[in-house]
């Protein structure tokens, strides 16, 4: 499990297909302290360490063929700065919101402001996908951030200058694909929702 509380972001450095899978190399000093078979969460997809470069600060995750069709994967090229968050430690602080690692959709940024001190994104995503709600907690690219207004395939977030910096998202821009991951209370609402239409 994780909190959406970015750590830091990695560079991936290379990204080699392999049949339907794909291994993406990433560079960051947190290799130093991984172990294979760790999970770590890249832009908000939870994914496996399956090799380890200490002398490079080097580390590989792998993504199967489902990964890829969920998430924006595909867009990744190398440079790539991507958010990376270790799962919470049992004695640790939970700071954000509870954070699967299991993306749900793709969102598209419609609009960015920037409100001389703070930005405001604007993000749709495919009607029936999820749900928001004003205040409730939602998960782009693995940050964990609070809904300001709520649309039925849409939403807006407000992002203080030190997430904007730390994080990935001061990078994105008109059009960008984002992961977007629901609150999982409000996908259980959601689902009970759907069940008690199917009656």
């Amino acid at each position: 499990m994780f909190t959406g509380i970015i750590e830091d972001t990695a560079t991936l450095v290379s990204r080699i297909a392999e049949g339907s899978n794909v291994h993406f190399t990433f560079q960051n000093v947190v290799a130093q302290e991984l172990r294979v078979d760790q999970s770590l969460a890249h832009d908000g997809i939870c994914l496996t360490i399956v090799h380890i470069d200490l002398a490079h600060n080097h580390y590989r995750v792998t993504a199967i063929q489902e990964t890829l069709n969920r998430t924006n994967l595909s867009f990744w090229k190398e440079g790539h700065r991507a958010n990376i968050e270790r799962c919470l430690a049992a004695n640790g602080r939970f700071d954000g919101h509870i954070v699967q690692g299991h993306v749900d959709t793709v969102g598209t940024v419609d609009e960015i402001h920037d409100l001389n001190g703070s930005n405001i994104i604007f993000i749709s995503y495919p009607l029936g996908a999820g749900i928001t709600v004003p205040k409730g907690s939602i998960t782009i690219n693995g940050v964990s951030l609070t809904v300001v207004d709520s649309f039925p395939n849409a939403f807006s977030v407000a992002i203080i200058p030190h997430t904007w910096d730390k994080t990935n998202l001061g990078q994105l821009l008109s059009g960008s694909k984002v992961n977007l991951e629901f609150d999982i209370l409000g996908k259980y609402v959601q689902r009970m929702h759907q069940m008690q239409q199917e009656l």
